[in-house]
């Protein structure tokens, strides 16, 4: 299956996106490890988009496109694959399909992961990190430690990073509406959207998207 994955900050994409790619059996492509692996290889694209994050700026939309085109043809995802992260705008979707087209393949499914917005800022504002070591993680409400501010594992001091604050969830969230939640109706237009509501336990949310995309429902 070729399959796309969306949905705003906080409803679980990334894992997710992991569970879906090993139990169907293709490769999860996200845009965050594209990025990472071209600028750790040195790649011409890896490059270039280091020259435009390090002076601040977004890396623009064509060199992200080539970067996952690179990634689509490789020998792993012939049979399928799941983006994550990509695309981000109606531009880049647009992009896909005439990359998809060209190649003479195309989308099987736009995953949509639904989440209430008041759930999605209580999910990442109340997220704990701790600084001895960042693998770490708790919830105030979910997965609180033993003692407050403290880390079970280490003892070590939990702490909330600024982008987990509530006003930078919201921006994150202002953004997400703005520029990428219009590629869900740009899908639908073409009948590949399939939403599910990403609440309850991961497991079930990962079976629900199983259903979903073997019903095309």
């Amino acid at each position: 299956m070729r399959i796309v994955l969306v949905g705003p900050p906080g409803a679980g994409k990334g894992t997710q996106a992991t569970r879906l790619a090993e139990k169907l059996r293709i490769p999860h492509i996200s845009t965050g490890d594209l990025f990472r692996a071209n600028i750790s290889r040195q790649t011409e694209l890896g490059k270039l988009a280091k020259s435009y994050m390090d002076a601040g700026n977004l890396v623009p939309d064509e060199v992200t496109i080539a970067m996952a085109k690179d990634r689509m043809e490789q020998p792993d995802a012939e049979g399928g694959f799941l983006l994550d992260g990509f695309p981000r705008n109606v531009s880049q979707a647009e992009a896909l399909d005439e990359l998809l087209q060209t190649e003479g393949i195309k989308l099987d499914a736009v995953l949509d992961l639904e989440a209430p917005e008041d759930e999605v800022v209580k999910r990442i504002a109340g997220r704990r990190v701790c600084r001895k070591d960042s693998a770490h993680v708790f919830h105030v409400t979910y997965s609180p430690p033993k003692q407050e501010g403290v880390c079970d594992a280490c003892g070590g001091e939990l702490y909330q990073r600024d982008d987990d604050s509530e006003e930078t969830v919201r921006t994150r969230l202002e953004v997400y509406h703005t520029q990428t939640e219009p590629i869900i109706g740009y899908y639908r237009a073409q009948g590949l959207v399939v939403t599910i509501s990403a609440m309850g336990p991961v497991d079930e949310v990962t079976g629900r998207a199983l259903e979903a995309l073997k019903s095309g429902k």
